[in-house]
């Protein structure tokens, strides 16, 4: 633990929270030397995530200070283990959510490591060696080679960013329940970091989508900025009446407190609703579900070669998040308006240019 703890010096700079206040300043820590299979990077950029309030306020009464937070990771290979095939000095790469898991399990052996039991979060989480681990608000980072991903040359480094937890954290479901089919009907609930992404991805798979806000100010940016076919008020029972059983798939991006009911209701007999936030609960009326044979189903972010073939997806098919990008000394700005859901659509640090 000591080597991860605050100090004076230390070989990597970054700003972290000192305590539940949340608010981050200088700091400085040391990273472990780099093992056989091991990728060190020098961090670019770093996408700014709601799990990032989360834990440097200590929403969940498990963080550790200092907390260095950050999973939205991209930046340079400067050096790689001695066992390392699979990247060389100077590719670019990215680092997602999460940064260790136990490579023996059914998950990871079916690369779906972020369910893994022993899977290590990018940053306040505790790795094998009993070090707690510290995230993207830092100059490099040390990680296994398993969970370091290429990003395609041409790619921009800040874009590339929020693909490895806002991206693949809809792509997961979409691509397992196959919402990837030209011509059907996709709603995307919530229109932030997360909802954005899915209607990128719904118009590239050739979907019709619907953009379901509770905000009317949206409908604008909705249709003419993200190319959504159709924008609803979900607050407006006419306008989701309109809607009722007209949809094959809905992605539900929204973690506040909300119904679940009249969502559910705007899906064809067989219809699924994917959840990736994380509201306080979910009250559903059975016959919602049963009579119209719908389906609820629950997702977190992706495994390591979904995540890869998602990033390979995006640069592909031209797909690049929107972002505001910031200097590292204006995230405790960043983290209020984002906090107050002041942001098109994901905040990106820019810790190459920032970062002294």
């Amino acid at each position: 633990m000591a080597a991860e703890s605050g100090t004076e010096s230390g070989n990597c700079s970054a700003w972290a929270a000192k305590d539940p206040s949340g608010l981050l300043s200088p700091h400085t820590f040391n990273r472990r030397t780099v093992r056989h299979d091991d990728v060190s990077l020098r961090i670019t950029h770093c996408g700014v995530c709601y799990a990032d309030v989360i834990w440097t306020k200590n929403r969940h009464n498990d963080s550790v200070y200092p907390l260095v937070p950050g999973h939205e990771i991209a930046g340079v290979v400067t050096e790689v283990g001695s066992d390392v095939k699979g990247f060389k000095l100077g590719d670019h790469v990215a680092v997602g959510t999460y940064v260790n898991s136990c490579r023996d399990c059914d998950n990871c052996n079916s690369f779906l490591e972020n369910h893994c039991s022993k899977f290590v979060f990018t940053f306040n989480g505790v790795d094998t060696d009993g070090t707690v681990t510290k995230g993207g608000y830092s100059s490099h980072v040390v990680v296994h080679e398993r969970y370091c991903y290429k990003i395609p040359d041409g790619y921009p480094l800040e874009k590339a960013a929020p693909l490895v937890c806002a991206g693949i954290t809809v792509y997961t479901p979409m691509t397992r329940h196959n919402m990837n089919q030209p011509g059907k009907s996709l709603g995307v609930v919530g229109l932030g970091g997360l909802g954005h992404m899915a209607v990128k991805f719904g118009k590239a798979f050739g979907l019709k989508v619907t953009v379901l806000s509770t905000s009317e100010s949206k409908r604008d940016e909705a249709i003419n900025l993200l190319g959504a076919d159709n924008f609803v008020v979900s607050s407006d029972k006419k306008q989701m009446e309109s809607l009722k059983s007209s949809l094959d798939f809905i992605v539900d991006t929204a973690s506040g407190d909300h119904p679940f009911d009249p969502y559910l209701a705007l899906l064809k007999v067989g219809g699924l609703m994917a959840l990736v936030g994380f509201p306080g609960e979910i009250r559903v009326h059975p016959a919602t579900l049963n009579l119209g044979a719908r389906t609820l189903s629950g997702s977190v972010t992706g495994g390591t070669k979904d995540t890869q073939e998602m990033i390979n997806f995006c640069a592909a098919n031209k797909i690049y998040p929107d972002i505001e990008l910031i200097k590292i000394d204006y995230i405790n700005q960043a983290l209020e308006r984002l906090v107050n859901r002041d942001v098109r659509y994901r905040f990106v640090i820019d810790i190459e240019s920032s970062l002294k």
